[in-house]
């Protein structure tokens, strides 16, 4: 039982660790219709998207996104809101909702 205490805890404290030295973030866009967008209208957003992405330099980087009903969740690496907030400006992107990832968990936080 005491090891799967110190390996839950040495988990979290990894997956927070992770995501301070990262800032990984994740932003809420609202797109009406987004769901119906055609494999070549999210492509295009896509190269726009990276188009921007290049022109504001390494420091961000988009990891993906997930099309869901009428919004986009975006996971990007940056090292501020700012930026996103920048990026989502140049590039005429909604960012509704920009946060910051505090911890990662999943299937495997479990054992």
């Amino acid at each position: 039982m005491r090891s799967s205490l110190t390996a839950f805890i040495l988990l979290l404290a990894s997956a927070t660790t992770f995501a301070a030295e990262n800032h990984q973030y994740i932003i809420e866009r609202t797109i009406p219709g987004a769901q119906q967008l055609t494999a070549e209208e999210l492509k295009a957003i896509s190269q726009k998207s990276r188009a921007v992405l290049d022109s504001l330099g390494p420091e961000i980087q988009w990891q993906q996104s997930y099309v869901a009903e009428d919004k986009f969740y975006c996971v990007y690496k940056a090292p501020n809101k700012e930026i996103i907030a920048k990026h989502a400006k140049l590039g005429g992107f909604p960012a509704d909702k920009i946060v910051e990832v505090s911890g990662i968990i999943g299937p495997q936080t479990a054992d």
